[in-house]
């Protein structure tokens, strides 16, 4: 079975999430904590880390059992075909999100972009992780052409 991006409707991500899951497909939103400061308090706020974006995996063929869940958009498509994410894509974003992480900053990529790892513990791979300093560390998913940016 491959993984998918989904596009849902704005803040939507964690509810589809959830829905999907109750109708027994496996899916990804991957999310930070983070503090929130008003006036007259501070609050812990879970947060997407992909504003409106739920990874799913599911058969080919029953790829359109998701839309019977209020709040799916459409399948992300990449060169004309729905957009595939890897395995190692979806694992390395959990190990990384596992980490105790503040900010996250989201850029696109160019196509032809390609990065070799020269420090961490990926040292001569090709392009899904880069660790930039001591507190930062960019997970590329290249199925989607997103770069993120991790602090810590």
């Amino acid at each position: 079975m491959n993984w998918y991006a989904l596009y849902t409707k704005p803040r939507n991500e964690k509810k589809v999430a959830q829905l999907l899951q109750s109708l027994g497909v496996e899916t990804y939103c991957p999310v930070v904590t983070t503090t929130k400061q008003w006036s007259d308090r501070k609050k812990k706020v879970t947060t997407p880390v992909l504003p409106s974006y739920v990874f799913v995996q599911v058969e080919e063929k029953n790829r359109e059992v998701v839309f019977q869940v209020p709040g799916v958009v459409r399948y992300v498509y990449w060169l004309g075909k729905a957009a595939i994410i890897r395995d190692a894509e979806i694992t390395t974003l959990k190990e990384y999100l596992s980490e105790e992480y503040t900010t996250i900053f989201q850029t696109a990529i160019l196509p032809g972009d390609r990065i070799k790892l020269t420090t961490g513990p990926f040292i001569g791979q090709d392009a899904l992780v880069k660790k930039i300093s001591n507190t930062k560390t960019q997970v590329i998913l290249e199925s989607l052409g997103i770069l993120l940016t991790l602090e810590k």
